[in-house]
């Protein structure tokens, strides 16, 4: 009888977990009213753009050094460039465009003149 006590409320407690986790789910904002301030990114590492943001994100990643350099490894680049500006309203479906260089190298003058 003990046994079947415990069987029973051990089903009464899982179908619970079921019923608040179907309600979570429910109660997420959908992918079309989700939106965010940008934010301000300029002369930060690289490596806090993407721990920052949603991971569903669209980036697109450039060298601005004029040298095309791929990137790689995110912790040794900075930002240069940012779009859209910070404080603007992102949707999650929005492409940021990230212009970086390497730590250490200047952002070039045309590019700190014509910030985004």
């Amino acid at each position: 009888m003990r046994r079947r006590a415990v069987v029973g409320a051990g089903a009464v407690l899982a179908l619970a977990a079921v019923a608040v986790t179907s309600a979570e789910e429910t109660a997420a904002p959908d992918d079309e009213a989700w939106t965010r301030p940008m934010p301000d990114f300029l002369g930060r590492g690289l490596w806090r753009v993407f721990t920052r943001l949603d991971r569903r994100t669209r980036l697109d990643v450039h060298d601005v050094s004029g040298r095309d350099r791929r990137v790689l490894w995110p912790p040794r680049w900075q930002v240069c460039t940012q779009y859209p500006a910070a404080g603007t309203d992102i949707e999650r479906r929005t492409t940021l465009m990230i212009g970086v260089v390497r730590k250490g190298e200047t952002c070039p003058p045309r590019v700190r003149t014509a910030r985004r």
